[in-house]
């Protein structure tokens, strides 16, 4: 299956394989926000994806690497 660029570009991987995107809603209309609010949006946001959506959206063979990842995580806990 192809990547979804468009997703793809929202979102970045940190170094220990995090996903980290922008919180939405910054652009305009700022002023009649709290500065608390205007605050957490410029604090980027942690995505947590199941294996479904890793497989749809994230490049190449991201959702085999899930999938063995997982194996090797259940083969350590046994």
């Amino acid at each position: 299956m192809k990547t979804n660029k468009s997703f793809t570009k929202r979102i970045k991987v940190t170094k220990n394989g995090k996903l980290v995107s922008r919180r939405p809603g910054q652009n305009h209309f700022n002023a009649r926000q709290t500065g608390r609010q205007r605050l957490a949006r410029k604090r980027s946001k942690t995505i947590t994806l199941s294996n479904r959506l890793m497989r749809r959206f994230l490049p190449g063979n991201a959702g085999a690497v899930a999938k063995a990842a997982a194996a090797a995580a259940n083969d350590t806990n046994e």
